[in-house]
């Protein structure tokens, strides 16, 4: 069951409190030992100030024996620790508080400015950034979340980027937003922190490719759960040269989430384009990485294997029925791929939907009458011919061009359903004005509409961009010219300035022999 659950590899990429929701996640999936979860999650508490859920933890694990004294000894030392660091912050939460310090906040951009200001009207200085960092990071690994977000908010505002802490600082509150699952804000730090890992220029490129890993994987809680944020991973993973590069690099398995925002994109029109470039990397990294989820994909689109295509949809039905008619399609793939996985599993019935449509779409591309029921040999069956096909079996048969005998498993078989579910979401398909089709329901038939696109429209997709490329051509012929053009300028200037360099040489003796300024203007000898 837990063949492909990718929580150990997402993990090595993730803060260790990041994790705790996977783990809870695991738990109520029972993919794994409870026992063995417990002990994981003691270990990450470990290294925390979390010290009661720790002991809770210790607990559930050795219900027979005592709290160890190390864990009291721990709670009392946290305690004491975050007394003093109260204390300490306690003269900087005010100035925080005070409401002419909330407008002056609201209303600067410039953190030099404000840190000015606060040294001015509050005696505010250096080191009390630090001692916010420190007790913001306190706080946040104490699991108190909130406040972690607060004051690492009021340090970003005031420290220059180029601060040691700055980095971190922006980590910290995109983990404190994640956690406390506010993800408009999520959304706002996670674009914050990417453009300044991109517009670093100190770190190497080992280490950038490091952070943007982090990042890629991070942006899974954001992206996931945000209105917008299935739009925001394909930009990001599939068409930014350095993430999709860190994916291919250092976690192919990120192309499971890239694969998912692609089918269960909204916009039809965009998600075709989007999955001729999907369908390029997939194949590229075939041999690191594979899932049911991408070889869906290959065999949809590479491969065009309807069959093994319907076998993934029909091993769903394995899976339990105990939420009604449509929980055999809850489960994609034999081993629960979209269900045991901690991201994918609020995108169930989108990727279902939309794995059909992909099949019954793809399908119809290439055949012009399908027959939405299974077909009995002795009558005359409507058989699934490419359009090339027909004439030529009219010709041998002597029978209408779209009849042969012989059986065949139609689009109901293809797309998983009965013939009364596949007539059904048909019709709801050419309602909804998604295809250009129509259901003969006596024969049982779905005949597809002439899609040919007239010339005038193909003149337009031709030309759509024509404008900005002929501009962009202008510009750089523009730019050839003026460079140039100073070229040409320069020139004279230059050969004056060495002529009168060299004047001044000879009059100061520096040529000894007659002939060095001869050969220099290029005169015979």
């Amino acid at each position: 069951m837990a063949e492909y659950d990718l929580t150990t590899k997402i993990a090595h990429f993730l803060d260790r409190h990041l994790v705790f929701p996977l783990l809870e996640f695991l738990s109520v999936k029972e993919i794994y030992n409870e026992t063995e979860l417990l002990h994981g999650k003691l270990d990450l508490l470990s290294d925390t100030n979390m010290v009661d859920f720790a002991m809770d933890v210790y607990k559930s694990l050795f219900s027979d024996k005592e709290i160890p004294n190390s864990l009291r000894e721990k709670r009392t030392a946290v305690v004491a620790q975050l007394k003093q660091l109260q204390s300490e912050t306690e003269p900087i939460v005010k100035m925080f508080e005070d409401p002419e310090t909330t407008r002056q906040m609201q209303s600067t951009r410039d953190g030099r400015m404000l840190f000015d200001y606060l040294a001015d009207k509050h005696g505010f200085r250096q080191e009390y950034l630090d001692t916010l960092y420190r007790y913001a990071k306190f706080q946040y690994e104490c699991g108190n979340y909130s406040g972690a977000a607060e004051y690492l908010y009021f340090f970003r505002v005031l420290v220059p980027a180029t601060d040691r802490n700055a980095l971190n600082s922006l980590w910290g509150k995109l983990a404190s937003e994640i956690l406390m699952q506010n993800w408009e804000a999520a959304m706002e730090d996670l674009t914050r922190l990417r453009e300044t890992i991109d517009n670093n220029t100190v770190s190497s490129p080992l280490q950038s490719l490091q952070q943007r890993t982090w990042l890629i994987h991070w942006s899974l809680f954001v992206f996931f759960n945000h209105p917008k944020g299935r739009d925001n991973i394909i930009e990001l993973f599939l068409y930014q040269p350095q993430y999709l590069n860190a994916i291919q690099t250092m976690s192919p398995h990120i192309l499971r989430y890239l694969t998912t925002a692609v089918i269960t994109n909204k916009d039809v029109r965009k998600r075709r384009q989007v999955l001729k470039d999907l369908v390029k990397v997939i194949q590229q990294e075939s041999y690191t990485y594979k899932d049911p989820i991408t070889e869906f994909v290959e065999c949809l689109y590479v491969n065009f294997d309807f069959d093994s295509a319907q076998k993934k949809l029909r091993e769903c039905e394995s899976a339990d029925t105990d939420q009604g008619n449509n929980a055999c399609y809850s489960v994609l793939f034999d081993n629960k791929v979209l269900v045991n996985d901690f991201f994918l599993v609020a995108c169930l019935e989108d990727f279902i939907e939309n794995a059909r449509l992909f099949i019954f779409e793809t399908f119809c591309r290439i055949h012009q009458c399908i027959s939405i029921r299974t077909m009995i040999t002795t009558n005359p069956v409507l058989l699934v011919w490419p359009k090339e096909s027909w004439l030529f079996l009219a010709a041998l048969s002597q029978l209408d061009p779209f009849f042969c005998y012989r059986p065949q498993s139609m689009l109901a078989d293809k797309l998983n359903m009965t013939p009364e579910e596949a007539e059904r979401w048909i019709v709801n398909l050419i309602r909804n004005a998604r295809l250009d089709a129509k259901i003969d329901s006596k024969l049982g038939h779905v005949v597809m509409g002439n899609n040919a696109v007239s010339p005038y429209q193909q003149v337009i997709e031709k030309t759509k961009s024509l404008s900005f490329r002929s501009q962009m051509l202008a510009m750089n012929i523009e730019k050839k010219s003026h460079s140039n053009r100073n070229e040409r300028n320069d020139t004279p200037l230059l050969a004056a300035q060495g002529l009168e360099r060299r004047g001044e040489e000879r009059r100061r003796g520096g040529f000894q022999n007659s002939e060095k300024p001869n050969k220099i203007l290029g005169a015979s000898t």
